[in-house]
């Protein structure tokens, strides 16, 4: 098995489907996640797809979830700018 540390550069990442929400814009302006074997999640930019990959657990992954789907993070991102 591959291993994949937090930071590296995504196309260095073999065999993985990089997936983007359907509720990107078409300037790209989003994130992309892979599943990677093993069981953890890599997360890169869109924008910059060659760039590096962040590594999280799927619990890390899916506790960043719930908190988005409960709204815990609708500040940040208020009327379309970082606050």
């Amino acid at each position: 098995m591959q291993q994949i540390d937090n930071g590296v550069k995504s196309t260095l990442i073999e065999g993985v489907a990089w997936q983007k929400s359907r509720h990107s814009g078409p300037g790209g302006n989003c994130v992309e996640l892979a599943a990677l074997p093993g069981g953890d999640v890599a997360i890169r930019n869109s924008r910059h797809p060659e760039g590096p990959a962040l590594i999280y657990t799927r619990e890390e992954v899916a506790a960043f979830l719930d908190g988005a789907k409960g709204g815990e993070f609708d500040a940040m991102v208020g009327e379309g700018r970082l606050l």
